[in-house]
């Protein structure tokens, strides 16, 4: 099962916390993540992840297209909200693919930590998805 993982430049901190409190969880499965996301995530967790562009330079459309095609089993993007992004229509296309295809999508640490405690207490599983 593959789980994305993407973090707008101020949101990177929070998904390396993330991403150490739940290493043991994400090494479970296949990681994908925008480039410099998966750069900064491998380099603190040690953590296996299968690097695209920058979201800005198509990172974002490369994880759509797993969408799209429903090779991906969740998304954990933590946006800025609070930012305007230069990509912000790849990011909504993102967004609605995740509703089409119904992958499971967190936008913030909260439900990101919450969907990553249910895999980690076996309450959800990605089983099933492509």
């Amino acid at each position: 099962m593959k789980i994305a993982l993407i973090a707008h430049d101020k949101k990177k901190p929070e998904i390396i916390e993330i991403a150490k409190k739940y290493r043991d969880v994400l090494a479970e499965y296949e990681l994908y993540a925008t480039g410099t996301t998966g750069t900064l995530i491998m380099g603190e967790t040690g953590l296996s992840i299968h690097r695209m562009k920058s979201g800005p330079l198509g990172g974002d459309q490369q994880i759509g297209a797993m969408l799209a095609e429903g090779k991906m089993g969740l998304v954990i993007f933590l946006r800025d909200p609070l930012t305007a992004q230069p990509h912000e229509p790849d990011v909504s296309a993102l967004l609605r693919l995740c509703d089409v295809q119904a992958i499971p999508l967190a936008t913030n640490r909260t439900s990101a930590e919450i969907m990553l405690e249910a895999l980690k207490s076996k309450i959800f599983s990605l089983e099933g998805v492509k």
